[in-house]
């Protein structure tokens, strides 16, 4: 009997045929049979043993006998191999490898884990039917459900896999994979020895991924009777936690707060690896190039819970000494060592030299060595950084640049956009067939196509495409379309009112050319850039309005000049004893107007710059209705107005923007009939000096917006306006006044000939006011950038007022208000927004009386 890694394998002897042979005379194989196989080919398994006919070889140990045992059993295919001897013709021996196939795999199931999590473990394993089971298959699926759950910080999971006869299959088996994932593991204390420059708490804050669990805030000396006498929950809560003593439980607690106390400190093994090399990092960044981590451990408590000890070499400190420039032609060594920015004698920090040298600029927009050459066309730029010489603590560089040719753009192609016609996104790029390669042109023309608003701005990628050999560059945009249409639709019906409610569409994308081909509509003809709103809303009886707008952006196709029209229409009333009670007659105001805006984007001071002019009319009929001011009350007032402005806008993408600026100015107008009138206006009725109304009105918004870090961005925006008069006989018109305060929302008729400068934390507090100012700053964080659903938070503080009059303005008297609050775009729906906030200046009493609740939908008021 050969026993070979650990399984009996035979050499038997011919049984019942009435030959003999001897085991120790050497024989020439005949052949060699295969049995047992069923799913294994026959040949490879004869290939796989190495005997072959015509080898010649011993019956009793022969190497040739057990290498072949060996191979066949290394496949780990086999539960059991065998070799016997099944024929001896003379010299020549004949031999049959009988094998017992491993089972193979008909179903499995798990236990121990929710429907959820055996879904995802089922996505991870890849295990198909009718596999072999093996040991090594066995392991796999116990590796990869650990790591699994390792990664959710159950570092103690066991997995039993147990093996069943499937009654319903020939030589198959069903798994049965046992779960215990035992309890979280997480980090009690990470503890660093080694580190004489870098205290424990920014190394701590270099490691993203593992953090110690919260500890309380507590002095042991002035709470210990507390917990001795009063929680007793607390004490054994500890003593679970492995702390046998009350005194010891207390030295345990930090005499300070841990500022990570909202921070998972579940250890993951791939984390930890990742923070190990962060903190490298951040040595290298403070000058510590030689830094290495010498030793680490981790070992778990009495507490169930994963402690881990950091031993690191720090090595030398570092500093940058004399940068010297080859092979510049395009930029002097004064420039480029500027741009650079780093100086003899600064620290030494690779990652800072590697980004400002730029061997691979990014399009943030950022200024580095790369980026300077790519925004002159020099695509095949490249530069090396050598280290010429390191003197005690200082290293010398040479920095070699190789400045290539320069590269012309050749095509453009456009990829991901199924719905949108190509020549929507081509008219927006700054990258042009013939011109010179630009870094700064494809930064611009990312942000310009994440403004159109139906593309995810998160997902534009430009791919150059180098072409060496002719000096060229194709460049791909690849693109994903998102949903940009809106819905806005409620209603209601009863209550003697009638129907109430609203019903509103928004098409971002639409194509007036097509809008007679049927086979287009998809529910209507997109594809154009093209923007359609319809709106209908309606409180009963007592208020109606209906309004659209189409817009064409770039009017003729050829040059971003936009063409906007729209029209308006509403109605509505009040009665003596209520706004729902009596006759909806009794008080109404009626208006309808329209207008055309052409709007074109300028080449000077720069072409973020736009200009917008257009002519508007509106046109009011009050019957009884003194809303505006005490004594126009009947009559037809006619508002003939001319509107200018000159817009900047800067921003990365229109709904979470995260660097630029919007600033504009509004300059609105109407002709000065009553310059061109004999009438005494002393003496005129309020209809005969409202008929043609006429006024001045001035608007200006700016708005910034910085990231600070990551996502975290910083907005900062101030807006102001004021009207005035041409006649001081007429004086301030009762339209185009300045409501401030309110959400915008609360009450439909401040919507007729006003301004809403809404202002969070206050309600209403300066109506018919003619001069303006508000002042905004907030810090908003996203909690998802998904364009099925982007929602931020942020935390605003705000200040702003309004006046009467210009004699009391006063810039300083501001109302202030501070809050928190939550934005949501939904393609769907486009904006809901709501914020809670608290107003400083409110002459209420009690802090509740003083908070707001401010609601948004479909847009964010001024």
């Amino acid at each position: 009997m050969l026993q070979v890694g650990g399984t009996a394998v035979h050499a038997q002897s011919l049984a019942g045929t009435g030959s003999s042979f001897s085991k120790s005379a050497p024989y020439v194989i005949g052949g060699v049979t295969i049995s047992g196989d069923e799913y294994l080919d026959a040949d490879l398994i004869k290939t796989v043993s190495g005997l072959t006919v015509g080898e010649t070889i011993k019956l009793q140990d022969d190497p040739a006998i057990s290498k072949a045992i060996r191979n066949l059993w290394q496949q780990q295919l086999f539960s059991d191999v065998s070799i016997t001897v099944t024929k001896v013709v003379d010299n020549k021996v004949f031999l049959n490898i009988a094998i017992v196939e491993r089972p193979r795999l008909s179903r499995f199931s798990m236990k121990g884990v929710s429907k959820s999590q055996e879904t995802e473990i089922k996505e991870k394993l890849s295990i198909v039917s009718n596999r072999m089971v093996t040991e090594a298959m066995k392991k796999d699926i116990e590796e990869r459900i650990k790591k699994y759950f390792g990664e959710k910080g159950f570092m103690n999971t066991h997995v039993d896999i147990v093996e069943q006869r499937d009654t319903g299959a020939t030589h198959s088996v069903a798994l049965l994979i046992k779960v215990d994932k035992g309890g979280k593991v997480h980090i009690n204390q990470i503890s660093y020895a080694g580190n004489e420059h870098v205290s424990d708490g920014r190394l701590k804050k270099s490691m993203k991924g593992s953090k110690e669990m919260a500890r309380i805030s507590l002095h042991p000396a002035d709470n210990s009777s507390v917990f001795e006498h009063k929680d007793r929950s607390f004490k054994a809560y500890m003593r679970n936690q492995g702390y046998l003593s009350l005194s010891k439980t207390l030295d345990a607690l930090d005499p300070y707060f841990r500022w990570n106390i909202f921070a998972g400190s579940k250890f993951n093994r791939k984390k930890y690896e990742e923070d190990k090399n962060s903190i490298l990092a951040y040595y290298n960044s403070q000058g510590y190039r030689d830094a290495r981590i010498e030793k680490d451990t981790t070992y778990v408590t009495r507490n169930g819970h994963l402690n881990i000890d950091i031993k690191v070499n720090e090595g030398h400190k570092y500093y940058f000494g004399d940068i010297v420039w080859r092979g510049n032609t395009k930029y002097s060594d004064s420039v480029l060592s500027r741009v650079l920015g780093i100086k003899k004698g600064d620290v030494f920090n690779q990652e800072l030299l590697d980004n400002r040298l730029g061997a691979a600029p990014s399009m943030d927009g950022g200024e580095d060595i790369g980026s300077i050459y790519m925004d002159d066309g020099y695509l095949f730029f490249q530069v090396d950084p050598t280290e010429k010489s390191i003197v005690g603590d200082t290293i010398n560089y040479e920095i070699a640049v190789r400045e290539g040719p320069q590269a012309t753009i050749k095509n453009i192609s456009i990829f991901g956009n199924d719905r949108t016609n190509d020549h929507v996104i081509r008219r927006e790029l700054f990258t042009l067939p013939g011109n010179k390669f630009s870094r700064t042109d494809i930064i611009r023309s990312i942000r310009q196509i994440s403004n159109l608003g139906f593309i995810d701005p998160e997902k534009v990628n430009p791919v150059p495409k180098p072409n060496p050999s002719d000096q060229t560059v194709d460049i791909d945009y690849n693109v994903v379309e998102k949903s940009s249409d809106q819905l806005e639709l409620s209603a209601g019906f009863g209550g003697g009112v009638g129907f109430t409610g609203t019903i509103g569409i928004v098409f971002n994308n639409f194509s007036l050319r097509n809008i007679f081909k049927l086979k287009e509509w998809d529910p209507l003809p997109m594809g154009d850039g093209q923007k359609l709103s319809l709106r209908y809303q309606s409180n009963g009886l007592w208020f109606n309005s209906a309004n659209f707008s189409f817009t064409e952006p770039w009017l003729g196709g050829k040059k971003p000049t936009a063409l906007t029209v729209s029209g308006v229409y509403g109605r509505q009333s009040y009665s003596e004893s209520g706004i729902y009670n009596g006759s909806p007659s009794d008080h109404y105001l009626r208006n309808f107007g329209g207008g055309v805006t052409l709007s074109k984007r300028l080449k000077w001071p720069d072409d973020n710059f736009v200009f917008s002019y257009g002519l508007n009319y509106q046109n009011y009929f009050l019957k009884d209705y003194d809303y505006f001011v005490s004594d126009f009350r009947n009559g037809n007032a006619n508002n003939l107005f001319f509107r200018l402005t000159l817009a900047r806008n800067s921003v990365d993408q229109p709904i979470y923007p995260r660097s630029g600026s919007n600033i504009n100015f509004t300059f609105q107008f109407t002709p000065p009939y009553s310059l061109f009138s004999d009438k005494n206006y002393q003496t005129a009725t309020a209809e005969q000096k409202y008929k043609w109304i006429e006024y001045h009105k001035y608007r200006f918004t700016a708005e910034w917006y910085q990231k600070i870090v990551g996502n975290l961005v910083f907005k900062m925006a101030a807006k102001y306006g004021f009207m005035g008069y041409y006649n001081k006989e007429i004086g301030y018109s009762p339209f185009e006044r300045f409501n401030v305060g309110g959400d915008g929302l609360s009450g439909f008729n401040y919507y007729v000939g006003r301004d809403i400068i809404a202002q969070r934390g206050y309600e209403v507090y300066a109506q018919n006011a003619v001069i303006f100012n508000k002042y905004t700053a907030e810090v908003r964080y996203p909690f998802s950038l998904n364009p099925s659903a982007t929602i931020f938070g942020l935390a605003f503080v705000e200040g702003a007022n309004g006046w009467s009059n210009f004699k009391d303005y006063n810039p300083f008297q501001l109302n202030r208000s501070a809050g928190l609050g939550v934005r949501i775009y939904l393609p769907m729906f486009g904006l809901l927004g709501l914020d809670y906030g608290y107003g400083f200046d409110r002459t209420e009493t009690g802090f509740g009386n003083k908070t707001k609740f401010t609601f948004m939908l479909g847009f964010e008021p001024d």
